[in-house]
């Protein structure tokens, strides 16, 4: 599996070393957390911010984007370098013109299930994505318990996927660490976002590893 480490828990003030650190550690893509005060009840960062990370990694960046209209918002987030950005099913943005203009723009497609939407929302859009992000907890909050009710729809997405012969990345964010991403795997994820898990250890290489052979 890919890992893809979240800088949401990080130090705002020193993203810069929670960067490089991601790439010198072995992560294969870093994941952007953008939330807009009202999709979400906390508020994170923006374009400018994200632009500023870009010269300092090659790393792609995946801007997952928990806001409530990201329609208006796209055109500020690919010119700020993000290489694929996730919407939510949940928004209020309509998703099939929403995922086409991701596309249109030069960046791969990702469409997110907060945790108690079925994965069946799902069925109609997935011909048009490069990645499903499942949330197992409540998004917008850092530090959550992972929910392993959220195991069998993991497991549904990947067997529709296989049964439609579609090849998307299946990616799991929310309170995954080395003690549950076992588990992950084996329900049909193919990467993981971490960010306490990864950040708040002196060397997550040993989990890293661990992903990276499952």
């Amino acid at each position: 599996m890919k890992i893809a480490p979240s800088v949401m828990t990080c130090d705002f003030s020193r993203l810069d070393l929670a960067v490089t650190a991601a790439e010198e550690r072995g992560a294969d893509r870093l994941h952007l957390d953008v939330m807009d005060g009202v999709f979400v009840p906390n508020l994170s960062f923006g374009p400018p911010v994200i632009a500023s990370l870009r010269p300092l990694t090659t790393l792609p960046f995946d801007v997952h984007l928990m806001v409530q209209d990201p329609l208006k918002l796209l055109d500020a987030y690919v010119k700020a370098g993000a290489d694929m950005i996730t919407i939510h099913a949940e928004c209020s943005s309509p998703l099939e013109e929403t995922l086409c203009r991701i596309r249109e723009a030069g960046c791969k497609v990702g469409l997110s299930l907060n945790p108690d939407t079925p994965a069946e929302v799902l069925w109609p859009y997935l011909p048009l994505l490069d990645l499903v992000l499942v949330m197992t907890v409540q998004p917008g909050f850092g530090g959550q318990s992972f929910r392993p009710a959220c195991l069998p729809k993991i497991t549904a997405i990947r067997a529709e996927c296989d049964r439609r012969g579609l090849d998307i990345d299946i990616e799991v964010d929310g309170g995954v660490k080395a003690t549950n991403v076992r588990d992950v795997a084996a329900a049909g994820a193919t990467s993981v976002v971490m960010g306490s898990a990864f950040y708040d250890v002196d060397d997550p290489t040993p989990l890293v590893t661990l992903t990276h052979e499952l």
